[in-house]
């Protein structure tokens, strides 16, 4: 019996919402990518309410499309299309033009060494609006800092990972924006092998669905997520900022003004009780880890 060395199937997935200009093209280009691979592909378009002829235009280029009838968000876009799947591999890629679809064999192929490859945005040139690279800059170094691991590119909306691996997590990710942000945490925190490899980024087709109030919710997000796995890695630091403001207050009123007042005390008390609460969710997770 000869054995089958062909790789797993794989499907596409794009979540689209009023895309009508640049779906069409999306899909060639995917298919163009994916004109020699021998595994089989297949393309899910998921419509989250357009209000255009997004899903019309998706399925005459030869997507199979799943409409949501009013928005549920990017994230329940993405989960919809996820569980629908047939592939072993999934590779998602945003509808909007802004991706290059030629970069997907390489992330499927590096897939053989991770379960999760991410497409990041780091070349030099790379087409990121500029309000929203000191946000992105800011989220990254932080999350980076958070986790542990040097992130190049947090919320980045093209990758591929093993449907296997992702169907636990669907459950705890998100319906918005925050789901490929939380899924990079949710992997990296879980010890999960994650590759990145460098793509580039094109100026986009109509109009961002991002707002500048989501730097905030992706801030509390990996914020939330990081408390997961490293509880000490926030409550540390704003302990120890809590501590030094207090240290030198105390040593300010003794010193210069010879008096102690309440403010130090309750600083260094704060910054105690803040460090307390880091060890005791670090000992949470630790019982909690032994248990399993």
């Amino acid at each position: 019996m000869v054995a089958d060395n062909r790789p797993p199937r794989l499907s596409v997935v794009i979540p689209i919402q009023d895309e009508a200009g640049s779906i069409g093209s999306v899909i060639d280009s995917v298919k163009s990518a994916l004109d020699t691979y021998e595994g089989g592909y297949e393309i899910v378009a998921v419509d989250d309410g357009s209000a255009d002829d997004s899903a019309k235009l998706a399925a005459a280029a030869g997507a199979s499309v799943i409409s949501h009838s009013s928005p549920r968000g990017y994230g329940a876009a993405l989960k919809t299309g996820i569980k629908a799947a047939n592939g072993e591999i999934i590779t998602i890629i945003d509808g909007d033009g802004t991706y290059p679809a030629e970069a997907i064999p390489r992330l499927v192929r590096a897939l053989a060494s991770a379960d999760m490859v991410v497409g990041a945005r780091v070349r030099a040139g790379v087409c990121v609006p500029l309000m929203r690279r000191p946000a992105k800059w800011l989220l990254t170094k932080l999350a980076s800092f958070l986790s542990g691991v040097k992130i190049p590119d947090l919320n980045s909306g093209l990758r591929a990972f093993r449907k296997d691996v992702v169907l636990p997590y669907l459950l705890v990710l998100p319906d918005r924006f925050s789901f490929t942000s939380t899924i990079t945490l949710l992997m990296i925190g879980d010890g999960r092998p994650v590759e990145y490899i460098p793509i580039d980024y094109h100026k986009r087709a109509g109009k961002s669905k991002i707002v500048p109030s989501d730097a905030f919710s992706f801030l509390l997000l990996i914020i939330r997520t990081i408390m997961f796995f490293n509880p000490l890695k926030f409550f540390f630091p704003v302990g120890l900022v809590l501590f030094l403001l207090g240290s030198g207050k105390l040593t300010t009123d003794y010193l210069i003004y010879d008096r102690l007042s309440g403010t130090p005390i309750l600083l260094i008390l704060s910054a105690l009780q803040i460090w307390g609460m880091g060890f005791l969710a670090e000992l949470i997770l630790f019982l909690e880890r032994r248990r399993k």
